[in-house]
C-alpha cells in the first residue's frame, strides 16, 4: 500500500507543516508515492480561526507587512527556503494596515492550495471534512485514526497533529458561576473565541461585567459596539442604543500595550547576546528541570535590557551620558539586577529612558483612587500616554525590547513547558492591539459605555447577581446580571473537550506536564510517553504543546521559531515514511 500521512488540524499550523513537506519532499522523498490526508472539520487553510464566516470588523492584530507563511535565511532549518509574499504583499495592501481576518482566511487559503499544487509527482493531498477522534495503533506498526460519522479508520504511517487553540471543560470556578447563573437566571459566558459567542444575551443598556483586557476583549468591545450598528466620528463615538455597559478588568487593570506604529530603522542589536543557544544548552542538560524565575528569567531579562539599550545608545546617544562600547562591557560583566541598575542610573539620566520591566507588567501595582471617577481619567490618561509613546520613534528602544522579546521566545521554544506567566507577559507587551483599538476603547470610555474596574480585580456571585471589584479604588463594586470571560480556554489536557488529545493523555500514554501541555521532543516534535520516549510515529505542533511558539504568524525575517519546528517535523516524518516505503520495497 502507499504511505499514509495523517495531518489532524487544517489551520494555519497544518497549512505551515504542508508548505514544509511540499519544499522538502523532492530532497527526502523518493518512495512510491504518499497520501496526504488533512482532517478537519473546517475550510482548510483558513481553519476555524481564520474563517470566512465571521465579522468583517474583526481585524488581525498586527500590520500586514508584518505576517508571512514563508521561510526565508533567517531560518535555522535543514530544509530549503522557499520565499514567498506577505500578507500585504500577496493582497495589495498598504504594509501598515491592520487587514481584517476574513482577508487573512483568503491568504491561507492561497497558500494551502499552492503547497498542494507544488506537492512532487506522486504524492496526493485529501481533506476530510470530519472531526477526528481518537487515534489508537501499536508504537512500531501503523496507526488508525478514527474520525466522527466513519465506521472505518484512516489508516497512517505517521500522524501529525496540529489542532491549533482547543476548547475546555469549565474549572471549578467556572462550573460554579455558572450553577449560580442558571439558578439565578444570569448570564454567563465562560472562556471561548470571541467570534463563537453568542452575545445576543448582552442586553442593550445593561451593565456586563468583563473578566480580561487582551485580545478577546477587544473581539468583544467591537461586535458589542460597531456590530450593533454605532459608529466613530473621529474621536466620538456615536452610539446606536443598542450597546450594553461593559464593566472591564483584569489582574493588571490595563488593555494590552498598543502596537508600535513606526518602523524600525538603522542597525539591529546584534541579538541573540545573552540568552542564546548556549545557554539554553547549559539549561538542559541539567539533572532537573530549570526554574524559570531562579534560572530563566535573569538571562531573559538581561537579554531585554541589552536590546533596550543597544537602541537607545545607537538611535539616540544624546539622552545617553557614557560611551557604548564601555557601557555594554560594563553591561556584560554586570553580575545582577542590581549592579545593572547602578550603571544604567550613571550612563543614562533621564527614568523615562531606563527599562523597568516590572513597572511595565504591573503599571497599577500600588496605585490608589479616591473614586471610581477618578480611576476613570486615571485609566484613560495611561492609554494615551502607551499611545504616544509607541507611535513615537524617538522611543524607539521599545522597538528594541520588542525585537529582544522575539528572540527570546526562540530560544525558550526549545525549553519546553515554563509554565503561564511568560505567554502572558510577551503577550501585554508584544502582542497587543492596533493604536486604532486603543482609541475606540478612549472613545467608548467617554461615552460611558466602557468602564475600567481595576487591577486584581475579583468576581463573585451573591444576592442574585455577579459582583466585582478591585482595590485599585477601594470601597467601589459593581453589579450586573451579565458576566462574560473575555479570554481564550486554557490549553490544558485535563480538561480539553478535544476527544482525540483527551483520549491521547488519559488512555494511550501520552504525556502532560505540570501546566497540563501535551509534551513532545522539542528536536522534531514527536509526542512524548511518561518515561520521556519519543513516540516514532506520532508528532505535534502547535499551542497545545510545550513547544508553542510566540503568536499564530511569523514576521518576515526574524527567524520564525514555527518555521524551524515546522521543517523539522516535516523531514522526521518524510524520513520516516521514505524508510517504511524503502523497508516494505526490500
Amino acid at each position: 500500500m502507499r504511505p499514509q500521512l495523517v495531518i489532524v488540524g487544517a489551520g494555519p499550523r497544518g497549512t505551515g507543516l504542508l508548505e514544509r513537506i511540499a519544499a522538502n519532499a523532492p530532497d527526502l522523498y523518493a518512495g512510491s508515492g504518499l497520501d496526504i490526508h488533512l482532517v478537519d472539520p473546517h475550510p482548510p487553510g483558513a481553519g476555524r480561526i481564520w474563517r470566512q464566516a465571521q465579522s468583517p470588523l474583526l481585524l488581525m492584530n498586527s500590520h500586514a507587512e508584518d505576517i508571512t507563511m514563508f521561510t526565508d535565511d533567517t531560518v535555522p532549518m535543514d530544509g530549503p527556503v522557499r520565499e514567498g509574499p506577505t500578507l500585504h504583499e500577496w493582497a495589495g495592501l498598504d504594509g501598515r494596515t491592520f487587514a481584517d481576518r476574513q482577508v487573512q482566511g483568503r491568504y491561507l487559503r492561497w497558500i494551502y492550495d499552492r503547497s498542494v499544487a507544488g506537492m512532487p509527482p506522486g504524492v496526493a493531498v485529501y481533506h476530510h471534512p470530519r472531526r477526528a477522534l481518537r487515534i489508537s495503533g501499536p508504537r512500531e506498526g501503523r496507526q488508525q485514526v478514527w474520525l466522527e460519522g466513519r465506521p472505518r479508520p484512516l489508516l497512517a504511517d505517521a500522524v501529525v497533529l496540529a489542532v491549533g487553540h482547543l476548547d475546555a471543560e469549565p474549572d471549578a470556578e467556572q462550573r460554579e458561576l455558572a450553577a449560580y447563573a442558571r439558578a439565578h437566571g444570569l448570564v454567563h459566558l465562560p472562556p471561548d473565541f470571541t467570534a463563537d459567542s453568542d452575545l445576543s444575551a448582552l442586553e442593550p443598556g445593561a451593565p456586563v461585567i468583563v473578566r480580561g483586557f487582551g485580545l478577546a476583549f477587544v473581539d468583544l468591545m467591537v461586535l458589542l459596539t460597531e456590530g450593533r450598528g454605532g459608529r466613530y466620528k473621529g474621536d466620538l463615538y456615536l452610539p446606536s442604543g443598542r450597546e450594553p455597559v461593559l464593566y472591564a478588568g483584569s489582574r493588571r487593570g490595563v488593555p494590552y500595550r498598543a502596537k508600535i506604529g513606526y518602523d524600525w530603522t538603522g542597525p539591529r542589536p546584534p541579538l541573540p547576546r545573552f540568552f542564546g543557544p548556549e545557554q539554553v544548552k547549559a539549561l538542559s542538560a541539567g539533572p532537573d528541570a530549570p526554574d524559570f524565575r531562579r534560572d530563566i528569567w535573569p538571562l531573559v531579562e538581561k537579554e531585554l535590557g541589552f536590546a533596550h539599550y543597544h537602541r537607545l545608545f545607537t538611535a539616540h546617544p544624546g539622552r545617553t551620558a557614557m560611551d557604548r562600547l564601555r557601557f555594554e562591557e560594563r553591561y556584560a560583566a554586570a553580575a545582577g539586577p542590581a549592579e545593572i541598575a547602578t550603571l544604567v542610573a550613571a550612563a543614562v539620566p533621564d527614568p523615562a529612558d531606563r527599562l523597568d520591566l516590572a513597572a511595565l507588567d504591573r503599571p497599577l501595582d500600588g496605585v490608589r483612587h479616591a473614586s471610581h471617577e477618578e480611576f476613570q481619567e486615571g485609566l484613560r490618561g495611561h492609554i494615551e500616554a502607551d499611545l504616544a509613546r509607541r507611535h513615537d520613534p524617538g522611543h524607539s528602544a521599545d522597538l528594541g525590547v520588542f525585537l529582544g522579546l522575539l528572540s527570546v521566545y526562540g530560544q525558550l521554544t526549545r525549553l519546553g513547558d515554563i509554565g503561564s506567566w511568560w505567554h502572558g507577559f510577551f503577550s501585554y507587551l508584544a502582542s497587543g492591539p492596533p493604536g486604532p483599538r486603543l482609541r475606540q476603547m478612549l472613545a467608548l470610555s467617554r461615552a460611558g459605555l466602557l468602564k475600567f474596574v481595576g487591577a486584581g480585580m475579583t468576581v463573585g456571585a451573591a444576592d442574585g447577581v455577579f459582583r466585582a471589584a478591585s482595590p485599585t479604588v477601594p470601597g467601589f463594586s459593581v453589579t450586573a446580571r451579565a458576566l462574560v470571560e473575555a479570554r481564550l480556554p486554557e490549553p490544558t489536557l485535563a480538561r480539553v473537550r478535544d476527544p482525540l488529545l483527551r483520549d491521547l493523555h488519559a488512555t494511550r500514554g501520552a504525556a502532560g506536564t505540570p501546566d497540563g501541555l501535551l509534551r513532545v521532543d522539542p528536536g522534531d516534535g514527536r509526542v512524548l510517553d511518561g518515561a520521556g520516549r519519543p513516540h516514532p510515529r506520532r508528532f505535534a505542533l502547535g499551542p497545545f504543546t510545550d513547544a508553542r511558539t510566540a503568536g499564530a504568524f511569523t514576521r518576515p525575517r526574524t527567524g520564525g521559531p514555527a518555521f524551524r519546528q515546522n521543517d523539522a517535523t516535516a523531514r522526521a516524518a518524510l524520513a520516516l515514511l521514505r524508510d517504511l516505503a524503502r523497508h516494505a520495497a526490500a
